[in-house]
Order: C-alpha cells, then structure tokens, then sequence
C-alpha cells in the first residue's frame, strides 16, 4: 500500500518504519548511498526496488 504522504518508501525493500516511544513514526532508509531519514514524501528514488512481498 502506497501511502502519498511517505512516497515510493512504504513499498521499498530498503525502507523500514521506525515509531517512538512518544508515537512518532519515521521512514529510514538502508540503502547506503542515499540520506538515512529522507525528505518525505519521496515521489522519485533511484535505489527504489518494489517489496515482493505484502
């Protein structure tokens, strides 16, 4: 599921969703060669690969 606000990182193999203690949800991304917390949403990405699964 492709949520605007996020981008192209709710359906990415290198993004993992990180929540606080206090509630707060950010996007990290682990491909090494791009920002670790990028600008969102992330509308384009050259490391992007689709997550196969669900």
């Amino acid at each position: 599921m492709n949520d605007p606000r996020v981008g192209l990182c709710t359906t990415c193999v290198h993004a993992r969703r990180i929540t606080s203690a206090k509630g707060s949800t950010f996007w990290m991304c682990r491909e090494p060669s791009l920002p670790k917390y990028p600008p969102l949403p992330v509308l384009r990405c050259r490391a992007h690969q689709e997550n196969a699964s669900p």
